[in-house]
């Protein structure tokens, strides 16, 4: 089993505009609302995938409802944490004939000291029956930002590989307690870092930054792939994935379908090169649809091939 966990889920609206244009009126043209927050498309995903998941997290009110009823018309299994606050909303408006997305989300319900220690207890069970735990997404407002950390550290001393990917203070004071996996996207190693990069060798300084900051690996994830630093040690490697990118649909939670494909080869027992271009295949695949976590499993299999993987020579100045 694999667990996946979302501490601030939502109700996700996705919505199709043409030639969007900021001030005028719009009708769209398609329009998707479904559960969401990062660990929950991370678990529809690995559902797709045919991987055992659970999901769980915290969730309130009617758009709570919400959440849990759809996630069970989806074949999900569930076990969250019932909160007294409501889930949050947010929004995302596709430009079909752009590929450009724009997203409004709101920051989430207030969880009480009482629902945290309920949840802390819930994940301690789960932990028992399963082989590997994804943290994913932000942490609700008032939250401690060592949070995460908490979690990692929990989940590591009973032997729980783990894959942390948030933002943030919470994400880097979760990188601290040591996760095996982290998979930020470009703009989010830049902040996770303090600065930006551009030339293949500042790729690799970051990604050996990454891991100085406490992860075991880290993947950068690109529009064509990803770069990813793997192994600990003197068998310490870097790892380039390369697709060429499909004409999108929308990219929301493409690097999400990334994290369900690494999962699912990694739960299979894949070689970090095979996990890394299932992780590529599966966002590359997703950018089909419309809405975060919708693969096609045939089709992602199938862009497999087209993944090239290769080892790349880390510059003895890194």
């Amino acid at each position: 089993m694999i667990i996946s966990v979302t501490l601030n889920a939502a109700i996700d609206r996705t919505v199709a505009v043409p030639n969007l244009r900021l001030g005028h009126r719009h009708r769209s043209v398609e329009t998707r609302t479904v559960p969401g927050g990062k660990g929950i498309n991370v678990a529809r995903a690995l559902g797709l995938l045919g991987r055992p998941v659970i999901a769980t997290g915290l969730v309130g009110g009617g758009n709570g409802d919400r959440v849990l009823k759809q996630l069970g018309e989806e074949g999900l299994l569930t076990d969250f944490i019932r909160i007294a606050e409501e889930t949050r909303f947010n929004l995302a408006l596709v430009d079909p004939t752009t590929g450009e997305q724009t997203e409004v989300n709101e920051r989430g319900p207030r969880v009480s000291p009482e629902e945290l220690d309920a949840f802390i207890e819930r994940l301690d069970y789960l932990a028992g029956g399963a082989k590997l735990c994804v943290l994913a997404g932000s942490l609700p407002p008032g939250i401690d930002v060592e949070f995460y950390a908490r979690l990692v550290e929990a989940l590591k001393r009973v032997g729980m590989p783990v894959l942390l990917d948030s933002e943030g203070e919470a994400m880097s004071a979760g990188m601290r307690a040591g996760p095996d996996m982290i998979t930020p996207n470009k703009l989010e190693a830049e902040e996770l870092v303090g600065h930006e990069f551009e030339s293949r060798a500042e790729m690799f300084g970051v990604l050996s930054e990454l891991v100085d900051m406490g992860p075991a690996q880290a993947a950068i994830t690109l529009p064509e792939g990803c770069v990813a630093i793997v192994g600990e040690g003197p068998g310490q490697r870097i790892l380039e994935a390369l697709i060429e990118p499909l004409e999108p649909i929308s990219t929301v939670g493409s690097g999400d379908a990334f994290v369900a494909g690494y999962i699912a080869a990694l739960y299979d027992g894949g070689s970090p090169e095979e996990c890394l271009a299932y992780g590529v295949a599966c966002g590359a695949e997703s950018t089909q649809h419309l809405g975060a976590g919708r693969i096609d499993r045939g089709r992602a299999e199938s862009l497999l091939g087209n993944v090239e993987v290769r080892q790349l020579q880390l510059p003895a100045e890194v």
